[in-house]
């Protein structure tokens, strides 16, 4: 049996407020987090990785990458703490270059006694950035995996190129299934709007698997992570996955983006000229929303950081504080502030 970790909510229903009554849950974390270049100091085979090598302009050696590794872990040890302290079961991460840099992580002092696991593919991107899953045992249980090739169309000079694969994991969250999709959807290289139909390739690579998998379990647990390279509020993520705002909008086969209204408040997790994006969501399938009393059930979002994740001086002043400014080492995070979800099953008194 799984070790039990114990808040009480004070729900703000009026049903509630009448009783002024607090329950106890169980709770777990689900994460996502780009890693913002994440590799390692040895050249791989077939990538364009001499950006990150120790000759490079960007003297990307040992030093560097042990310091990104400790600062890495030490926010992922972090997230989700307020409510469990086991912080995250699951996180979903992207812009790593291998399996090598995940298992450096995982090993690093503030992450060791987690146990976290990984599933890994490489992908054909050819900047050799991949997508990974890392999960805490005592929470979750993988069944399978795969890696969903995504299908570019071609740009209008005949370049097709390609990019990360979507990573399909399905397994067992505290004895529930999960079907788990991490992404790193293609970027905004060229324009929003003329990059915009790769997006939607690998949209709906994500929808049509998820289709097969309602079609057999209309109640089917499902998350979609990753950077999206797109706001809830963008074709992409609207139209192609079939996102709504609200948890009543996803009974009809629509999911529920609970990143929307927050992105429309003016909060993002990624900066660029002095405007918030919240390119990174976890958005989940109407049945995690649904308020059963005998299963884990959607209850809140949060953007983790603090103050020394943020860049307090410069052009970037208030942005999350990047690795480097272009070729000079600042010795920050990552570009990208980490999101979670917060899973909750009332206990039984």
């Amino acid at each position: 049996m799984h070790k039990k970790f114990l808040f009480s909510i004070l729900f703000s229903l009026a049903l509630f407020q009448a009783y002024a009554q607090k329950r106890e849950f169980s709770v777990v974390n689900i994460g996502f987090y780009n890693l913002e270049n994440l590799y390692d100091t040895i050249h791989q085979a077939g990538i364009n990785d001499y950006e990150y090598l120790p000759a490079s302009k960007k003297k990307y050696n040992s030093q560097v990458y042990t310091d990104k590794i400790e600062k890495l872990s030490s926010v992922i040890s972090e997230i989700g703490k307020n409510v469990s302290a086991d912080g995250v079961a699951i996180l979903g991460v992207s812009e790593i270059e291998n399996k090598n840099v995940l298992i450096d992580l995982c090993r690093s002092e503030n992450l060791k006694n987690r146990d976290y696991q990984i599933v890994h593919y490489d992908s054909p991107d050819a900047r050799g950035v991949d997508v990974g899953f890392l999960y805490n045992p005592k929470y979750f249980k993988v069944d399978t995996s795969a890696a969903l090739y995504v299908d570019l169309p071609a740009a209008a000079n005949g370049y097709k190129g390609k990019t990360r694969d979507v990573l399909w994991v399905k397994g067992k969250l505290l004895g529930e299934e999960y079907h788990i999709f991490v992404n790193h959807w293609p970027s905004r290289y060229g324009g929003s709007s003329a990059s915009a139909d790769r997006r939607a390739a690998a949209a709906l690579v994500c929808r049509t698997a998820i289709d097969a998998i309602l079609k057999v379990n209309t109640k089917a647990n499902i998350l979609v992570m990753g950077d999206l390279n797109d706001n809830p509020t963008d074709p992409s993520v609207v139209k192609v996955l079939k996102t709504s705002s609200t948890p009543t909008g996803a009974i009809k086969g629509k999911l529920y983006n609970p990143w929307e209204d927050i992105y429309k408040k003016g909060t993002g997790t990624i900066a660029y000229q002095d405007a918030w994006a919240l390119f990174d969501q976890i958005i989940v399938s109407e049945n995690v929303t649904n308020k059963s009393s005998d299963k884990y059930y959607f209850y809140q979002t949060g953007i983790y950081k603090r103050e020394e994740m943020i860049q307090n001086s410069g052009k970037y002043k208030g942005y999350p504080k990047r690795t480097f400014d272009f070729d000079r080492y600042v010795g920050g995070f990552s570009d990208h502030f980490p999101v979670y979800i917060t899973l909750v099953k009332p206990i039984e008194q």
